[in-house]
């Protein structure tokens, strides 16, 4: 991943990849279960859609919705996840009057608004934090990475949930891992390592690669890259790793087909990263 990527051109592959898959479905995969506790394929395709109205009201239009922290410290972590995921509870609710057909169609305008809007942003201006990744202010490139992952992995959530093939490419899938590694800094934060510590973590497959978090100044830096004799090495596939790192795969599960190496304590902390809050 180079220090400031530009992923915006994957989003209309990515949504014409979703808008073919969903205009195949029988109404029997519409109503099919995935992974998201209570969520039907048609509710992960709302929550899809709720992702494009929310960005584009929020972003683009430039307004706060009212109801979002009501009664909720949305200024701690666990405040925020509680208020994303009751918004995203309401929302879901009351798509279920949408038809299948609807939101396939409201799927295809709201997607092209917001590759229309994401084109105008500058990748390299400071904008709001990106939780999992840290506290502070974020540039605009990781949080549009991080909005091409939220997609990728809530279409794969579908695709897993009807057993058709995901966008498993190095092209779609290479560039979720590598932002999902940014998150090993913070899960690293509180570890009393000295510097010159370091944790390699490969990621096998197609997609994959290899990174290494280096202690230094007190601080933890991420690069790409191998590094000699790290403290602590962790080696798990690509599919283990978008899994455990968006909660859909127990972190004990995800360490028995792990290979780990070196200072164990140091290691563990790649299966507490978590690159997404709801």
């Amino acid at each position: 991943m180079t220090e400031s990527p530009d992923l915006r051109p994957l989003f209309p592959g990515e949504r014409a990849a979703l808008l073919e898959l969903l205009a195949d479905l029988s109404p029997g995969e519409w109503a099919a279960p995935t992974a998201c506790s209570g969520w039907s394929v048609q509710d992960v395709a709302a929550h899809l859609l709720g992702d494009d109205i929310g960005r584009l009201s929020r972003g683009r239009d430039g307004f706060a919705n009212p109801d979002f922290a009501t009664g909720l410290d949305i200024a701690t972590l666990p405040g925020l996840i509680a208020a994303i995921d009751r918004q995203n509870a309401r929302w879901v609710e009351g798509m279920r009057r949408v038809s299948p057909r609807l939101l396939i169609d409201l799927l295809r305008l709201t997607g092209e608004w917001t590759e229309a809007y994401f084109a105008r942003l500058d990748l390299h201006a400071i904008g709001a934090s990106v939780d999992w990744a840290g506290p502070e202010p974020a540039p605009v490139w990781l949080d549009v990475a991080r909005e091409y992952t939220e997609r990728w992995v809530h279409q794969q959530h579908i695709r897993d949930a009807i057993g058709r093939v995901g966008l498993k490419e190095r092209r779609w899938l290479g560039p979720v891992l590598a932002t999902f590694t940014l998150a090993l800094p913070r899960a690293l934060a509180d570890h009393p390592a000295l510097d010159g510590a370091s944790l390699r973590l490969v990621i096998a497959g197609e997609a994959g690669g290899t990174w290494t978090a280096r202690r230094e100044g007190g601080r933890w830096i991420l690069d790409t890259g191998a590094s000699n004799a790290p403290t602590a090495a962790v080696e798990i596939d690509q599919e283990i790793a978008w899994r455990l790192f968006t909660k859909g795969l127990p972190k004990d599960e995800a360490e028995r087909g792990a290979r780990i190496a070196g200072d164990a304590d140091l290691a563990a902390r790649v299966f507490e990263m978590v690159a997404i809050l709801a």
